[in-house]
């Protein structure tokens, strides 16, 4: 019975060429019963190799590095280890530092002055599979990097050469398994809305949320919502 209250801990590495970057960050996790430092880099070649060691749920990546990027870094982890969460660590809420971590696979992204309140709530909803796009300038970065993901499958798509590529895509019959209130919140999903955005939108409880992206997720056979964004746009089922 212990064990399965117990909550599970959620086991970050952080990534930042600052020294005092990385033990500010590291203070206030250490601080929480739910999470774990388990490990640190200072530029983006260290960090692809402690996270391949470590195998954690959580990285916070700063973007200018020596050696290699964080974006680069990015980009990396993401293709070596896709169930890893990366999150972008910027200075400035910069567009090109945001669509840039977006292409790479970055789930969303902070700034270096956030709150710690926030930076803990964005580490836990990363973890459970949430995008994390708030400002303005990041709603755009995100819906210029899917408009820019659905342009290059098009063409992809009309290829001969990707004919093999096209093949092994899903079949649209998964869509048709989604009620109209689970395209509802996968539309919702597609526009970067936090589930509390979503119940607000539609008028339903935060927790029918959570059942309808759960389902969502099963149908589409996809491991998150940033996974079920892409896939849609890239069916043109949400604009």
């Amino acid at each position: 019975m212990e064990n399965q209250n117990k909550k599970e801990t959620i086991r970050v590495v952080l990534v930042d060429d600052q020294t005092m970057i990385r033990q500010g960050l590291g203070y206030v996790i250490k601080m929480q019963k739910d999470m774990e430092v388990s490990g640190e880099a200072s530029n983006g070649e260290e960090a692809v190799k402690i996270v391949g060691e470590i195998i954690p749920d959580v990285v916070l990546m700063d973007v200018q590095m020596p050696n290699m990027s964080g974006i680069d870094a990015t980009r990396e982890i993401t293709r070596l280890h896709p169930s890893i969460k990366v999150l972008i660590l910027t200075t400035f809420d910069t567009y090109d530092y945001i669509v840039d971590g977006i292409r790479a696979g970055a789930v969303g992204y902070m700034l270096k002055d956030s709150d710690s309140q926030e930076m803990l709530d964005l580490i836990r909803r990363a973890h459970q599979g949430e995008a994390l796009f708030y400002t303005a300038t990041a709603a755009k970065a995100l819906a210029d990097a899917l408009q820019f993901q659905q342009k290059n499958y098009e063409s992809a798509s009309h290829s001969d050469s990707d004919a093999d590529f096209d093949s092994a895509l899903p079949p649209l019959v998964m869509f048709d398994q989604l009620t109209a209130r689970e395209r509802d919140v996968l539309e919702q999903l597609s526009h970067g809305k936090r589930n509390d955005q979503i119940a607000q939108h539609l008028l339903i409880s935060g927790g029918t949320v959570k059942t309808h992206i759960h389902r969502i997720l099963q149908k589409m056979g996809v491991e998150d919502r940033t996974q079920a964004v892409a896939k849609a746009i890239r069916y043109k089922i949400v604009k």
